[in-house]
C-alpha cells in the first residue's frame, strides 16, 4: 500500500476513455485536480488505441483492472469474484482517499471494493437512471448500495425522483458538467448560415432518423437551408440511404467527426438535439453556449429541462414527436429575430456553466467528505 501523505490523492473510476460525454467529463476534472495540486489517478476496465480516447494530461497515473488473459477463467462468476478482489487490490495499493464512479454497474463495483480499505466512494449518475438501472434487480441493487457511499452526485432533479430510497434522495447533490472551455468565446453576431446542425453519434437514440425526414418535409419552404450532422456511428449507411431516397443527398451531410466543433457551428441558424435519451447533453450546453437557437427533445432525464426554458432560450419538444419538431423547426426558420432573442438568452449559460465555477463546486464537495 502507498503511504498517504499530506497531498489529498483522488482516482476516477470509469470503463475506458472512450470519446463520449462521461468520459470527457473525467478527463476535465482530472485535469482540474491535478492543477489544483491533488494526486490523480485514473483506473479504467479497458484500454483503447490512442486515437479513439481522450488524451489524458500530463502527471496523471492510469491504471486498468481488467482480468488479463492469464488471470480469467472459464467461470463467470470466479471472473466476477477476481474483478473484485483485483479492484480492491487497486485501491489498497493506489490509497486513494476519494474514488469517483459512474454509469451502471460500475458504482456497485466501486462501492463494495472500497469499504474497509479507508478510501471513500463517490457514485454518480451522469447519463439517464432509467438506463443505467434497468429492471428490478439493477435498482434494488442501486437502493441496497448508494447510501453506503460516501457521496451521489446526480444531475437532475428527475434522477433523485427516479431513487426511491429516502436517504438517496436526501443526500444526493446536484452537480452539473462545467462546459468545454473550446466554446467559451463571445456569441457570434454577424448574419447567420442557412445552416442546420446536429452534432452526436450517428446511432438509433440520437434520432438522427426524425430530423432528416422533418427537414425534408420543410426543404421546398426554406429552399436556400441545408442540414449537416457532425458525428460518426453505426447508422451511417442507413441514414446515407435515407438521404437519397428522400433526394436530399445536395441538402444534408453527414462530415463525421471533425476538430473545432464551435467554429464550425458558431455561425449556424438552427441547432437540434432529437435524442430519445441523454443526461444533460454536452452537445446541448455547448450549443447553448455559443448562442445558438436550439430546438431539443423533453429527454426523460430532464436534462434538456435542466439547461432550457421553453420559449425563452430556445424550444423544447417531446421525445420522438416529428410533427413537433417540424413546427419549431419552421417557426425559427420563419422568423430569424425570434430565433436570435433566443440564442442570445442561451448565450448566458456560459456564465452558470464556466469551468471556474463548476470545478470548485465539484471541489469543495469532495474536500468536504474527504475529511469527515
Amino acid at each position: 500500500m502507498e503511504k498517504k501523505t499530506g497531498v489529498k490523492h483522488i482516482a476516477f473510476y470509469i470503463g475506458s476513455l472512450s470519446k463520449g460525454g462521461a468520459e470527457r467529463v473525467f478527463v476535465n476534472l482530472a485535469d482540474f485536480f491535478r492543477s489544483e495540486g491533488y494526486r490523480v489517478t485514473m483506473v479504467t476496465q479497458y484500454q483503447y488505441p490512442q486515437e479513439k480516447e481522450y488524451e489524458l494530461p500530463p502527471g496523471v497515473k492510469r491504471v486498468l483492472s481488467d482480468l488479463t488473459e492469464r488471470e480469467l477463467s472459464r467461470s463467470r462468476l470466479v471472473n466476477f469474484c477476481r474483478r473484485l478482489r483485483k479492484l480492491r487490490g487497486i485501491w489498497r495499493a493506489e490509497a486513494p482517499n476519494l474514488v469517483l464512479s459512474c454509469v451502471g454497474k460500475n458504482n456497485f463495483m466501486a462501492v463494495v471494493t472500497t469499504m474497509f480499505t479507508g478510501t471513500r466512494a463517490v457514485v454518480s449518475v451522469v447519463g439517464e437512471a432509467k438506463e443505467e438501472y434497468p429492471g428490478r434487480l439493477m435498482r434494488a441493487l442501486a437502493n441496497l448500495l448508494f447510501p453506503r457511499a460516501a457521496g451521489i452526485i446526480l444531475q437532475t432533479e428527475r434522477s433523485r425522483r427516479f431513487f426511491h430510497n429516502k436517504k438517496i434522495q436526501r443526500r444526493a447533490v446536484i452537480l452539473p458538467n462545467s462546459l468545454n472551455p473550446a466554446f467559451i468565446r463571445p456569441r457570434y453576431e454577424g448574419e447567420r448560415e442557412k445552416r442546420v446542425v446536429a452534432v452526436g453519434r450517428l446511432d438509433g437514440n440520437k434520432n438522427h432518423e426524425m430530423m432528416i425526414r422533418a427537414f425534408a418535409v420543410l426543404s421546398d419552404k426554406y429552399p436556400e437551408y441545408t442540414l449537416t450532422i457532425y458525428g460518426e456511428g453505426e447508422l451511417r449507411p442507413y441514414l446515407e440511404e435515407l438521404i437519397e431516397k428522400l433526394g436530399m443527398a445536395e441538402r444534408v451531410f453527414l462530415p463525421g467527426m471533425i476538430p473545432d466543433v464551435a467554429a464550425q457551428i458558431e455561425r449556424a441558424s438552427l441547432f437540434l438535439l432529437t435524442s430519445y435519451s441523454e443526461g444533460v447533453s454536452n452537445a446541448l450546453i455547448e450549443a447553448l453556449a455559443i448562442g445558438l437557437p436550439v430546438i431539443a427533445t423533453d429527454v426523460p432525464s430532464g436534462g434538456t429541462e435542466e439547461l432550457m426554458r421553453d420559449g425563452e432560450n430556445g424550444l423544447i419538444i417531446p421525445t420522438g414527436d416529428r410533427e413537433a419538431l417540424e413546427r419549431a423547426m419552421d417557426r425559427l426558420l420563419g422568423d430569424p429575430i425570434y430565433a436570435d432573442t433566443l440564442g442570445r438568452a442561451a448565450a448566458q449559460i456560459q456564465e452558470q456553466l464556466a469551468p471556474e465555477r463548476v470545478n470548485r463546486l465539484w471541489q469543495a464537495y469532495f474536500d468536504k467528505i474527504m475529511i469527515k
